[in-house]
C-alpha cells in the first residue's frame, strides 16, 4: 500500500490528475512511440491506437488503481490487476519495459500540469505507478512460471492442421506443434495470442479464445473477420490481424502463437452453470462445453446465446451437439431475425431476455460478447439478485477492466 504521506497527496490530487488524464495519455503515447517506434509497430494494437481506445483504457486503469490504493474498502488491487497481467503475459511483456512507460508517462504529466507537479506530488504518483508496475510484474512472473516458460518467452511456431468455415465471417483454426511436442495445457476459458507480420512489415498481435484441445500437441481457436464500421466515437477500423488470418492462413502454414493465458476459467465445482454469450463471444463457451463433454460432467448447464441470424451464428451446429451430449444441459437462443423459422420456447426472435429464465441461487454465470451486451445482461442479473461474485465475464481489447469493479 501507499505510504501515509503519499496517500494524502494522492487523495488531494486525484481529481486534478483524473480530470487531466485524457490530455496526458495522448502526449505520453506520442512521446513513447517517438522514442520507441518499435512498440507501436510491433506490440501495441494499431487499430486501438487509431481509435484512442488504448489511451482511454490506460487513463481509466491508472486513475482507478490510485482510487483503490487510497480507499480502505476497495477490493484488493492485486486481484483487480489479474486480468491486465494475463493480457500482458500473453504479449510477452517484460519487467524492463515498465521503466520506458514510466519515463514518458511522467514527462507527459509534467508537460500538461506544469508547476502543479511539485516534488511531493511527483513522488506520491511515482509511488502509485511503481506500486502498480511491481504488482503486475510479480503476477506476470508467476504466470510465466505456471506456463513453464521463461519471462517473456511465450511464443512458439505452430502449424495449421485444419481450417474450417464456421459462418460467413468466422473461421476456425486447429493449430498443432510441427514436431509433436506437447503444448502448454490451457485451462478451459483461456486464450492465446496470435502474432502475424502484415504486408507493411508491422508485427501485430491479437487474442483468441481457445475453443478446443484435441490432444497434447493441438489447440483450436476461431477468428471473426472485422470490417470497418461507424461507431458513436467515429470509425472503427477493419481488423488487421483477423482479416489477415482470414485471407492468408491455410492448412500447412506456420503461425506464431503464445502460451495460453486468461483468468476467465471454469470453476471446478458441482454448482449449476449459466453460459451467456452473443456473437463471437460464443467461443469461450464452446471451450467450456468441450471441457465438460470431455470430462463427462453432470453439472446442470444453461446455455444462452444471442446472434443476428442462424446463418451468422458461428459454431451453431457444434453448440447444439455439445449441449445435447451433456445430460444436464439446455440451450436457449435468440436471433434478431429467424427468417422462415418458427420461434418456440428455446428459439426466440429479438434480443436476449432473461426475465423468463430460471436463475439457480448458486449458479456460476459466465458472460462474453460485446461490451454493451454484457453490461445489459450484468445489470439484469444484479437486479434479479445475483451476487456479484457469481458473475464472471470476458473482455477483449482495451476496455474498462478496472471500471467494471
Amino acid at each position: 500500500m501507499l505510504s501515509p504521506e503519499s496517500t494524502q497527496i494522492v487523495k488531494a490530487t486525484l481529481p486534478v490528475i483524473g480530470a487531466a488524464i485524457d490530455d496526458i495519455t495522448p502526449i505520453f503515447y506520442s512521446r513513447m512511440f517517438a522514442a520507441h517506434p518499435e512498440l507501436q509497430r510491433d506490440l501495441f494494437n494499431r487499430g486501438n491506437q487509431a481509435q484512442g481506445t488504448q489511451q482511454r483504457a490506460l487513463a481509466a486503469s491508472i486513475a482507478a488503481y490510485a482510487t483503490l490504493l487510497v480507499d480502505p474498502s476497495a477490493p484488493d488491487p492485486r486481484e483487480v490487476l489479474s486480468r491486465i497481467a494475463h493480457k500482458h503475459a500473453s504479449l510477452g511483456i517484460r519487467p524492463d519495459q515498465y521503466p520506458i512507460v514510466h519515463e514518458h508517462l511522467f514527462a507527459a504529466i509534467v508537460e500538461v500540469l506544469g508547476d502543479a507537479v511539485t516534488p511531493e506530488v511527483a513522488a506520491a504518483w511515482n509511488e502509485v505507478y511503481w506500486n502498480m508496475a511491481e504488482t503486475l510484474i510479480d503476477i506476470e512472473r508467476e504466470l510465466y512460471a505456471e506456463a513453464g516458460v521463461e519471462v517473456g518467452d511465450v511464443w512458439r511456431r505452430l502449424v495449421v492442421r485444419r481450417r474450417t468455415q464456421e459462418s460467413p465471417d468466422t473461421v476456425a483454426f486447429t493449430m498443432a506443434s510441427p514436431d509433436g511436442t506437447p503444448l502448454p495445457r490451457p485451462r478451459p476459458g483461456q486464450y492465446v495470442s496470435v502474432a502475424v507480420v502484415l504486408p507493411d512489415g508491422a508485427h501485430q498481435i491479437r487474442q483468441y479464445s481457445i475453443t478446443r484441445v484435441d490432444d497434447a500437441d493441438a489447440i483450436g481457436f476461431s477468428v471473426k473477420r472485422v470490417t470497418e464500421t461507424l461507431t458513436p466515437d467515429g470509425v472503427a477500423p477493419a481488423g488487421e490481424v483477423s482479416n489477415y488470418l482470414h485471407d492468408n492462413v491455410f492448412e500447412g502454414d506456420l503461425v506464431e502463437v503464445s502460451a495460453p493465458f486468461g483468468e476467465l476459467t471454469l470453476t471446478e465445482s458441482d454448482a449449476p452453470l449459466m453460459l451467456i454469450s452473443a456473437g463471437i463471444g460464443v467461443t469461450p463457451m464452446i471451450g467450456f462445453l468441450n471441457h465438460l463433454s470431455r470430462t463427462n460432467s453432470t453439472r446442470q448447464v444453461q446455455v444462452l446465446h444471442a446472434d443476428r441470424t442462424p446463418a451468422r451464428h458461428a459454431h451453431r451446429s457444434e453448440l447444439k451437439e455439445l449441449v445435447a451430449a451433456l445430460p444436464g444441459a439446455s440451450l436457449h437462443r435468440w436471433y434478431e431475425s429467424l427468417g422462415t423459422r418458427e420461434a418456440h420456447e428455446y428459439l426466440r426472435t429479438g434480443l436476449i431476455d432473461l426475465e423468463k429464465i430460471d436463475l439457480p441461487d448458486d449458479a456460476d454465470i459466465y458472460l462474453c460478447g460485446p461490451l454493451p451486451f454484457m453490461g445489459t445482461v450484468r445489470s439484469t442479473l444484479r437486479r434479479r439478485g445475483v451476487p456479484e461474485d457469481q458473475i464472471h465475464y470476458e473482455i477483449f481489447g482495451p476496455s474498462q477492466e478496472l471500471e467494471w469493479v
